[in-house]
This record gives structure tokens, sequence and C-alpha cells, in this order.
């Protein structure tokens, strides 16, 4: 194919989450309403941890830069969603598109790393509880923040030029909601094998590396536990993890679904699918999980509400 039809400056256009467009209305509601409760309860979570002296530990130093990432990454794609949704031009820039992928790489990597980190922190809480002011002091934690976003960008700066420079012709139509690696790639005009076994094995080390440190951890935990006489101590220990527990279950589960699974397994409303609970639906969740299952968060935030109150 002629140099002429390969055009790298022009804009994509996304298709979007939907072909029915008889549902619009009621997805668009659904989406803003997750859409609002996942930032207003994120937000809540972080103002929260910033304002009660209990709350000014490890573990929620940790949840507040969870909070913090799950805020810009369900802001990178919801916002153009919306708007592609109530519009007629669905179109997004050659640099718009690239922003959006490297924003969403960052913020999912540094979940990725930041997760394993907090399994971490469970591990020193539950099996060494006396160390756990010198293991987890405000230094320690501070570097651990400071590597779990340092892991996310490297793989953003990583893979985005990358993606960007590869040539795209012909169809500039994204047959999905926003500018995820795999649906860009489709549009290519060049082999991209080599450059898919390079993603592949990226996202297989930046999945493998938190989940030994959550594997390890928690298998120390169970030990740990199950070494204890006291009820009163597991119960105790099995709520500490229990939340850490099901957003990992989520988060990794849809992440390897995408990134892990072979091409072949995939279709494209599949796909868009998956990206869609783990861009949207779990921003949201994670908050809730916390918060809902959190003695402590719910009694911060009864206190904050009785002074608003009164």
């Amino acid at each position: 194919m002629s140099m002429k039809n390969i055009t790298l400056s022009s804009d994509f256009i996304l298709l979007g989450l939907m072909v029915n467009n008889k549902a619009t209305g009621i997805v668009f509601a659904v989406i803003f309403a997750i859409f609002v409760v996942a930032v207003t309860a994120n937000l809540v979570m972080i103002f929260l941890i910033q304002v009660d002296s209990r709350l000014h530990t490890p573990m929620y130093f940790l949840l507040s830069q969870l909070s913090i990432m799950d805020t810009l990454f369900i802001c990178t794609t919801v916002p153009k969603l919306l708007v592609d949704m109530v519009s007629k031009e669905k179109t997004i820039s050659f640099v718009g598109c690239g922003i959006q992928i490297f924003l969403y790489l960052t913020m999912i990597g540094s979940e990725f790393f930041l997760l394993g980190l907090m399994a971490y922190d469970r591990y020193v809480a539950v099996c060494n509880p006396l160390r756990y002011p010198v293991l987890m002091n405000r230094r320690v934690c501070f570097l651990l923040a400071v590597g779990a976003w340092f892991g996310g960008s490297l793989d953003g700066f990583l893979l985005t030029p990358i993606t960007m420079n590869v040539p795209y012709c012909g169809s500039r139509s994204i047959n999905h909601f926003f500018c995820e690696i795999p649906a860009v790639l489709r549009l290519a005009c060049a082999d991209t094998s080599l450059y898919e076994n390079l993603m592949y094995i990226c996202c297989v080390l930046m999945l493998l590396i938190p989940i030994s440190i959550i594997s390890t951890s928690y298998s120390l935990i169970l030990l740990t536990v199950h070494r204890m006489r006291s009820a009163e101590g597991q119960k105790k220990a099995f709520t500490t993890c229990s939340s850490h527990l099901t957003v990992v279950s989520i988060f990794y589960g849809a992440a390897f679904y995408t990134y892990v699974l072979p091409q072949s397994f995939h279709t494209p409303e599949q796909d868009k699918v998956v990206s869609a609970f783990y861009t949207i639906v779990t921003p949201m969740l994670n908050p809730l999980i916390y918060s809902l299952r959190n003695k402590d968060v719910m009694g911060a935030f009864q206190k904050i509400l009785s002074r608003c109150v009164s």
C-alpha cells in the first residue's frame, strides 16, 4: 500500500460501547450514575483519610493512593465515552488517543503494583505486628507509593510511543469506546506480531511480580492465622484481608482476560464488556468494598457527617 494512504496524524473514530442505539439513553444514565458514585466515593475516601487522625496508618495511606488512581483511571475513559454517546462526532485526535493510552496504562500498571504492596502491608500487620511500626514507617510507605506510580508510568512510557508509531492506514474506526491498545492495533497496516509479543511479555511480567507478592504474603498470613489460638484474632485477620482479596480478584481477573489470554479467545464485544468492567465498575467498587466492610472508615464518615449536621 502506498505511503499516501498511511496517515499518522488523522483522527480516529470510536465506535462506542453499544451497537444498539435504542438503549443509549438507559446505558448513558447507568454509566453516568456509576461515574458520579465512583468519583464521589473515592474523593470522600481520600478526604476521610486526610482529616481523621485514626486513619493516619500505612494501610490507609496506601488505600488513599488506590483511591487517587481509581479517580484518575475512571476520568481517563468515561467522560469521553459519555460525550460520544450524546454527540454525532465520535472522533478522537491522534494525540488525544496517545494521551488516553498513556494514562490508562499508567493507572492500571500502578494499581497492579499497589495491590501487591498492599498485600505485603497486610502480611507485616498480621505476621509481624510488633515490628509493624518499624517495617512500615512513613519513609517506607512513601517509597512503596512512589515505586507503584513509577512502575505504572514506566509501562506507559514504554508501550505508548511504540503503539503510536505503528503505521495506520485504511479504516480509522476503532471498535471500542476508548483507545485500548489491542483495539487500536487492529487498524495497523504493518505486521505488529513482534510488538504484540513484547506487550504480552511486558503485561505478564507486570502481573507476575505483584501476584507473586500477593501469593507469598497471603500464604504466610494463612499459616499465621492457622496457628492462632484466639478465634477473635483469626476473625480480625480475615476481616482485615478479605476486602483486599476481593478487590484483587476482581481487578486481576479482568486484566488477565484482556492482556494475558491469547487473542484467539477474544471477540470485540467481549473485550468491550470486560474493559467496561475494569475501567468503569471497578473504580466504583473499590472504595465501596473498603468502606462498607471497614469499621474505622465508617466511623470516620459518621463522625464527619455528625459534625456537618450539628
